[in-house]
């Protein structure tokens, strides 16, 4: 009976003992988890703000609508379009880019073949002003900011006495991150400049071997 009651005894102050030892790494590996925890929570919440704050830019560019009607959420998406072509103008370089239905029409030929783009074609110029590469081992021209989007977009019945093509320039303030409608899209190089190519469907760029 002895020997038993000393084992008993024996445990119970092992027990305590145990409890001691393992809390202060319970307590550790708490805090790590809620350190984790915190750290994911803080950059799920930085990215959800980042996201949004593009959405917002995003929202605020495509409520523009230009003088002359047309809105630049037409437009929606040309950051991902196909270029068609690429130029450059004295300090701007351009790239320009089409959505997919015209992209389609260029491959099938449109316009070299005398054919004109079908409605809902739409391209985009996209301008930089240029600056020289500092890090090219040559004499390069590199896009130093964005500057503007002139846009056009194929519909006949909206644009019948400009060739069924409607005209807009939404220009691009690197300072403030926003987009503007051109107040002066209606006498920009719109339709009075294109109808030198009328007979290629008012565009001057083709789409480029590649």
């Amino acid at each position: 009976m002895s020997e038993f009651l000393t084992k008993s005894l024996a445990r119970e102050q092992q027990a305590p003992k145990v409890e001691t030892r393992t809390l202060p790494a319970r307590i550790a590996a708490f805090t790590l988890i809620a350190i984790a925890v915190t750290v994911l929570g803080v950059l799920g919440a930085v990215a959800l703000f980042a996201q949004g704050q593009d959405k917002n830019n995003d929202n605020d560019k495509y409520s523009l609508v230009s003088p002359s009607g047309i809105a630049f959420s037409d437009f929606r998406g040309y950051e991902d379009w196909s270029a068609a072509s690429s130029a450059r103008q004295d300090e701007i370089l351009k790239v320009i880019v089409a959505n997919p239905p015209m992209i389609k029409a260029y491959k099938a030929g449109i316009p070299g073949n005398g054919q004109a783009f079908p409605d809902g074609s739409k391209i985009v110029k996209l301008q930089w002003k240029r600056k020289k590469s500092a890090e090219a081992q040559f004499d390069v021209d590199v896009p130093d900011f964005f500057t503007q989007a002139f846009v056009m977009e194929k519909d006949s019945k909206r644009f019948p006495k400009t060739g069924g093509w409607g005209y807009a320039v939404f220009n691009y303030d690197a300072a403030s991150d926003k987009f503007t409608a051109d107040p002066k899209s209606l006498s920009d190089c719109g339709n009075a400049c294109h109808t030198a190519v009328k007979a290629k469907d008012y565009i001057f760029h083709p789409y480029e071997k590649r």
